[in-house]
């Protein structure tokens, strides 16, 4: 036997080929180790897409992609805190992450120390007893907590927390960043919940508040369930009330949105939608659950859309076209209520003539202005009408009589001349005789479908004077529908007379509904804004991409809200009252939706049915 135990040589040979060949395999194994490695190296994950191109950490900022970002932590809290406290930065301008951790405690480990802390807090107060000092409510409110925590964790009541909640803000430069931050600072400050910035710590707040479950600040408060459920951001509005009628379904949390807009601080709606996102269905909606509790309802109809629903409920449809019968005289006066003086009366309806004159004629200058001003008191006189007539009994005058009154004018002939249009040319007959509309239905429709384009703005301005004269003259709760509204933006005149009567209505228990899909032309006008911060509700339903970065800076709204309003369906959207709003799905049942649907083919189906049946 050899030295190194081999019986001979050739087992000492066969022994070191079968070490040179593991030798061999090894590091064979040990290049195609190196080879994958080199591989996986080359290749994007998941990890790497996701990655900042850059990232740098300062004391108490980090720079990330061109941005700067400061993350803060909550070391206290106050003593109370209301539900949904946290909800305003949630919803907050801007970007920020904020990341929630919540660790439990036994309740078994939690009693031991409460027991403890209550013979520490009774130990103190009795010995404060002895020396005969004042007692102290702090450790009296201190032992009236601990001990009704103690009641409620044996009762299983609640449960006992550790929690942590961080924010990171992000800006676009260090002064936003600073401003921001102090926003932040004082808004929670307010509530008395005390932040900190993570100075020293970027690194693991920018951590802690990525979607990875890393708490790495480290920075808890102990919290039982009650205070902990109120730290829950996502709490939506509840638009439910005693009282209204019902507008849809919230589709936060599928409550009833049920609103009485009559009980806002004034009774006036706008509706925004994109051609067949349901606009008009949801106003007929409106309309038809506001005649069931007794509100009247008058509507400018520009398209037909209101003749089904007119027809059910039997309302007064009135077609204002040049071959209809239906007539309102401009120069119409309302009477006097209390308050008011006939005086005051006629000069509004002179103000308000001289806005219809500019519409038909075109903007008059300050020289036609002053004429027709002086024609317009003239022609009152020449019916002797003045502030002390009885403007129940008087005979107004027409548009014929304006037009012989400017004949006889000097400096007016062109006035008249223009004028002549609207008393024997092509428009002779509809605005230049006596009035024989009467509003005397829970529901008038006007309609001004049959009118020629040029007419329309005009129309619109005279019917809604005429209303705004039966208005003022009884008041009533009602409502004012203007559907395609943009046609009145688009002359400042109407537009002005618009705003008029959003700013106003509230005094003669009137809401106006303003309804457009052209947003563009409704906000360019100087009195689109005003309108929108007149109006109490908001009905937002699908927008063009085309318009929804106005409606975005108008109502402020956030890239969620942006995004729904883009993505929503027929008859969804948001809806606004007050500073309140919930996104909002449109419900009808089968009879109402019979009565107002605005589809073609089940308008026509319902056409047939009718005529099978007759």
């Amino acid at each position: 036997m050899s030295l190194f135990g081999f019986k001979s040589e050739e087992e000492l040979e066969a022994k070191k080929a079968e070490v040179k060949e593991l030798e061999s395999e090894k590091n064979l194994n040990q290049k195609l180790g190196d080879l994958e490695k080199t591989y996986r190296e080359g290749m994007t994950t998941l990890k790497d897409l996701l990655a900042p191109a850059a990232l740098k950490f300062q004391s108490s900022y980090f720079e990330l992609n061109g941005k700067v970002a400061r993350s803060f932590f909550v070391l206290a809290y106050p003593r109370f805190l209301s539900t949904n406290w946290l909800s305003f930065i949630i919803h907050a301008e801007g970007a920020i992450d904020v990341s929630m951790f919540i660790y439990p405690i036994d309740s078994e480990t939690i009693l031991k120390k409460l027991k403890s802390k209550v013979g520490e807090i009774g130990s103190q107060m009795a010995i404060n007893q002895e020396k005969g000092q004042v007692r102290d409510p702090m450790l009296e409110t201190a032992y009236k907590d601990v001990e009704g925590l103690r009641d409620a964790l044996m009762q299983g009541t609640e449960k006992y927390f550790r929690f942590a909640l961080y924010f990171t803000i992000y800006a676009d430069d260090i002064k936003e960043l600073d401003k921001n931050s102090a926003t932040l600072e004082s808004a929670l400050g307010s509530k008395l919940v005390v932040t900190k910035r993570a100075m020293l710590q970027t690194q693991a707040g920018f951590n802690s508040t990525l979607p990875m479950g890393l708490d790495e600040l480290d920075v808890a408060n102990n919290m039982n369930t009650s205070p902990l459920s109120t730290c829950f951001p996502f709490v939506s509005s509840d638009l439910t009330s005693n009282d209204g009628i019902l507008y849809g379904i919230n589709r936060h949390n599928n409550s009833l949105i049920l609103f009485d807009r009559f009980a806002m601080e004034n009774a006036n709606a706008v509706i925004f939608a994109k051609s067949g996102a349901g606009k008009s269905y949801a106003v007929k909606l409106e309309v038809l659950r506001s005649l069931m509790i007794g509100t009247e309802v008058i509507i400018i109809d520009p398209e037909n859309e209101y003749k089904h629903l007119a027809d059910a409920v039997g309302g007064t449809y009135l077609s204002v076209s040049l071959n209809s019968n239906s007539r309102i005289n401009p120069f119409d006066l309302p009477v006097a209520i209390e308050g008011e003086n006939n005086a005051d009366v006629l000069r509004s309806a002179v103000v308000n003539l001289l806005g219809l004159f500019s519409l038909m004629l075109g903007k008059l200058n300050p020289t036609e202005e002053a004429l027709m001003d002086k024609a317009l008191w003239q022609t009152y006189a020449k019916k002797d009408i003045t502030e002390n007539s009885d403007f129940r009994t008087v005979e107004y005058p027409t548009m014929n009589d304006l037009v012989e009154i400017l004949q006889g004018m000097v400096g007016a002939e062109s006035l008249a001349q223009r004028l002549t249009k609207f008393t024997e040319g092509t428009f002779a007959g509809l605005f230049n005789q006596p009035t024989n509309v009467v509003l005397n239905n829970q529901l008038v429709v006007f309609s001004i479908r049959d009118l020629e384009d040029e007419l329309r703005p005009i129309a619109m301005y005279i019917v809604l004077n005429h209303i705004w004269n039966v208005v003022r003259s009884e008041l009533k709760k009602r409502i004012l529908a203007v559907d395609e509204a943009w046609i009145m933006m688009q002359h400042e005149d109407s537009a002005r007379f618009l705003f008029g009567i959003a700013k106003r209505g509230r005094k003669y228990y009137l809401g106006l509904s303003t309804i457009t899909q052209d947003v563009a032309d409704f906000m360019a006008s100087p009195y689109g804004k005003p309108i929108v911060t007149n109006s109490s509700i908001q009905l937002l339903l699908k927008q063009s991409p085309a318009a929804i970065n106005i409606i975005a800076e108008t109502f402020n709204l956030t890239e969620g809200e942006k995004y729904l309003l883009l993505e929503s369906e027929v008859g969804e959207g948001i809806f606004f009252a007050g500073l309140k709003h919930a996104a909002i799905k449109i419900y009808a049942s089968y009879v109402e939706d019979q009565i107002i649907t605005t589809d073609p083919k089940q308008l026509l189906e319902i056409q047939e049915s009718q005529e099978k049946i007759s």
